[in-house]
């Protein structure tokens, strides 16, 4: 079974991870979500090798990157599990992609992030989508999402989960999984069809 899992990964259909995980559909979209950030200050949560802080900085934004490992020179080691040590009102921008699947308690974490955002920020995640219906399909094969997903994840979320997490987010998606790939918008078709969510979330004072 192991064997049939390494193989879908590399079966370059666009899932959200495996052999695209660098250039998912959904991380795109997520990026297109990322306003001019020239004088504004950016969170790049769970900042890996820094591809993202990178670009961001390409953006113009100062950026401040966090991991539980320093992956690359000027990433700091922070614990999104615990209380962010960064004052209140203090970032523009948060970006973090597939990490709040990572988190022993996601709310809290999110909680934070909302502290640490200005009043009309941007807080952009994005996340695997477990059970759309692909993903139903497959689980009927003994393919659950605890199998064909990363060992290292501790949630699973579906529609009714992201909305709970995050009620005020506006979410995005996508459909077809190959070639031309439409935007999903609406929660419903999200829910369904996307293997990725998208959440938007923009905090208010």
């Amino acid at each position: 079974m192991g064997l049939v899992i390494d193989l879908l990964k590399k079966i370059p259909i666009d899932l959200g991870q495996g052999a695209v995980a660098e250039h998912t559909e959904g991380k795109q979209i997520a990026l297109r979500l990322v306003p001019d950030g020239h004088g504004r200050r950016a969170l790049d949560l769970g900042c890996r090798e820094g591809h993202q802080t990178r670009w961001l900085q390409g953006r113009g934004y100062q950026v401040t990157s966090i991991d539980v490992e320093a992956l690359f020179d000027g990433a700091e080691v922070v614990d999104a599990n615990r209380a962010l040590p960064y004052p209140d009102d203090h970032f523009d921008l948060i970006w973090s992609s597939e990490v709040i699947e990572h988190l022993v308690d996601p709310a809290f974490s999110l909680s934070e992030l909302r502290r640490v955002t200005k009043p009309g920020g941007d807080i952009i995640l994005t996340t695997p989508n477990s059970y759309m219906v692909l993903f139903r399909v497959l689980a009927w094969f003994g393919l659950t999402p605890q199998r064909i997903q990363r060992d290292d994840h501790l949630h699973f979320f579906d529609l009714q989960d992201v909305r709970k997490l995050a009620p005020d987010a506006t979410l995005y998606g996508y459909f077809p999984w190959m070639l031309v790939k439409r935007t999903l918008r609406l929660g419903d078709l999200v829910g369904a069809l996307s293997p990725t969510f998208v959440l938007h979330i923009r905090p208010t004072a």
